[in-house]
C-alpha cells in the first residue's frame, strides 16, 4: 500500500515549514557574511571599496541566476534535489573563498559556487514550495519561510564578526564550508514529499489556471517583465543599507562591530516585518502590501541622509529593517494570486531573481558612488530614486486592479 498523500495547510506541511526555515537560514549565510568581511578583505587585497564590493555583486547575481535553475529542477523532480546540490556548492564555495590568492579568485567563488550553485538552491526554489504547500494560511507561511533569509541576517554576522576579530576571515570561511555540507542535507531529508498542488487533478488545475491568463488586465509576460523590474528597483535601494551599513559605521569613526550589530538588528528587525507582512497579506493581498512596503523603505532611506550619529543609526536601522522586510514575500505571494500555480516555481523564480539582481546592482552601485563621491550620502539618495521606480509600478498595478471588478485571479488557488 502506498501512503496517503500529504495535504495542503496540514501539520506535516507545518512541520515541513521548520525544517525549511532551517535550510534557508544556514544557506543563506552567504550573501550576509560576505559584507561583514569587506572591509578585512578590502585591507588584505588592497582594493578600492567598489572592487571589495564585487564578490557581494557576483555572489547575488548566481544567486539570482541560480534561483531559475533550481526553480525548474524543483519542478521536475521535488526540491530535495536543488537543496542537495546546494549544499555541494555552498561547502565547495565557501572552502575556495577561504583558499583565495585575491580577490578576483574570491569573487569567482562567490559567483559560481556560494551564489549560482549554493545559495539560490535554498531560497526561490524553497519560497516557491512553500506557496504550494498553503493556500488558507499562504501569505504567513510565505513569510515565515522567506524569513530564513533575514533570520541568516541576523544571526551570522555577529558570529562572523568575532570569528574574523579573533581567528580571521579565511577561518571564519572554512567553519561555514563544514557546517553547511553537515546540516544541510540532514534537513534536506524532510523535504522528499512533493507538494499536492504539484499533483493536482487536470481538472483542478484547468480551474486555476483560466482565471490567471490576463494578471492586471496584461499579458503574463507583461506583467512578469513590470514585476521584474519592480524587483530589481526595489532590491537596488534595499541593498544601500544592508551591503555598506558595516564599512559606513567604519568610515564614521564607529568600527566595523557597531555596524556588523546594526546590520544584525536590521535583519532581525526584518524578521518580525516579514512575519506581520504575510499576516497582513493573508488580509489584503500581495500587490497592496507591497506597496505599503515600498512606501515604508523609503521612508527609512530618506531617515539615513541627515542622521548619522551612533545612537539614530542603530534607531534607523531597525525601522528600516521593520519597513521593508514584508517585501519580498509580497512578490511571491502576487505571483500565486495573479499568475497560474503550475508555473509557480519557474514565475517565483523570476521574479525572485530579479530582486537578488536588484540587490547585485545595488551593491556594486553604492561602492562605486562612494568611490566617486567620497560619500555615502549620495548613495542614499540613489536608493531613494530607485525606490521611486518600484512605487510607481505598484501603484500602477494596483490602479489596474481596483479599477477593474475583482479579478478572478487573485482567488485562492
Amino acid at each position: 500500500m502506498t501512503a496517503a498523500p500529504r495535504q495542503a495547510d496540514s501539520r506535516y506541511a507545518w512541520a515541513r515549514l521548520l525544517a525549511v526555515l532551517a535550510l534557508m537560514t544556514i544557506g543563506s549565510a552567504g550573501m550576509y557574511v560576505v559584507a561583514v568581511v569587506l572591509p578585512a578583505v578590502q585591507a588584505e587585497f588592497g582594493v578600492d571599496r567598489s572592487d571589495a564590493s564585487l564578490p557581494y555583486t557576483l555572489l547575488m547575481i548566481g544567486f539570482g541566476l541560480g534561483g531559475v535553475l533550481m526553480g525548474r529542477l524543483a519542478d521536475r523532480f521535488g526540491v530535495m534535489v536543488p537543496v542537495l546540490i546546494g549544499a555541494v556548492g555552498l561547502g565547495a564555495g565557501f572552502a575556495a573563498a577561504a583558499s583565495a590568492g585575491s580577490v578576483l579568485g574570491f569573487a569567482i567563488a562567490h559567483g559560481l559556487l556560494i551564489g549560482l550553485v549554493g545559495c539560490s538552491a535554498t531560497f526561490a526554489p524553497l519560497v516557491a514550495d512553500t506557496s504550494l504547500w498553503f493556500v488558507r494560511r499562504r501569505g504567513i507561511a510565505v513569510a515565515i519561510c522567506a524569513s530564513g533569509n533575514y533570520l541568516a541576517g541576523a544571526i551570522w554576522p555577529p558570529i562572523v564578526q568575532q570569528v574574523v576579530e579573533s581567528a580571521g576571515w579565511r577561518s571564519a570561511y572554512w567553519g561555514l564550508a563544514l557546517f553547511s555540507v553537515v546540516t544541510i542535507p540532514l534537513l534536506a531529508l524532510a523535504l522528499r514529499p512533493r507538494p499536492p498542488a504539484a499533483v493536482a487533478a487536470p481538472a483542478t488545475q484547468a480551474r486555476r489556471v483560466l482565471p490567471s491568463t490576463l494578471p492586471f488586465g496584461l499579458t503574463m509576460n507583461q506583467a512578469q517583465v513590470l514585476l521584474c523590474i519592480a524587483g530589481v528597483a526595489c532590491c537596488v535601494a534595499m541593498s544601500m543599507p544592508q551591503v555598506h551599513i558595516v564599512a559606513y559605521c567604519g568610515d564614521l569613526g564607529y568600527g566595523a562591530a557597531r555596524g556588523a550589530e546594526m546590520l544584525s538588528l536590521m535583519l532581525a528587525a526584518g524578521i518580525v516585518s516579514r512575519l506581520v507582512s504575510g499576516a497582513i497579506c493573508d488580509r489584503i493581498g500581495g500587490l497592496r502590501t507591497l506597496l505599503l512596503g515600498s512606501v515604508l523603505q523609503g521612508v527609512a532611506l530618506l531617515l539615513f541622509i541627515p542622521f548619522d550619529s551612533l545612537v539614530s543609526l542603530y534607531v534607523i536601522s531597525a525601522l528600516f529593517g521593520l519597513f521593508q522586510g514584508g517585501i519580498v514575500p509580497s512578490y511571491a505571494i502576487i505571483v500565486r494570486e495573479y499568475f497560474p500555480p503550475a508555473e509557480a516555481g519557474t514565475r517565483v523564480g523570476l521574479v525572485l531573481t530579479s530582486t537578488l539582481l536588484g540587490m547585485a546592482l545595488g551593491g556594486w552601485l553604492s561602492g562605486k558612488v562612494f568611490d566617486l563621491t567620497g560619500s555615502y550620502q549620495a548613495a542614499f539618495v540613489n536608493g531613494v530614486a530607485w525606490n521611486l521606480v518600484n512605487l510607481a509600478i505598484v501603484a500602477w498595478l494596483l490602479w489596474r486592479v481596483t479599477r477593474q471588478r475583482p479579478p478572478a485571479a487573485a482567488v485562492p488557488a
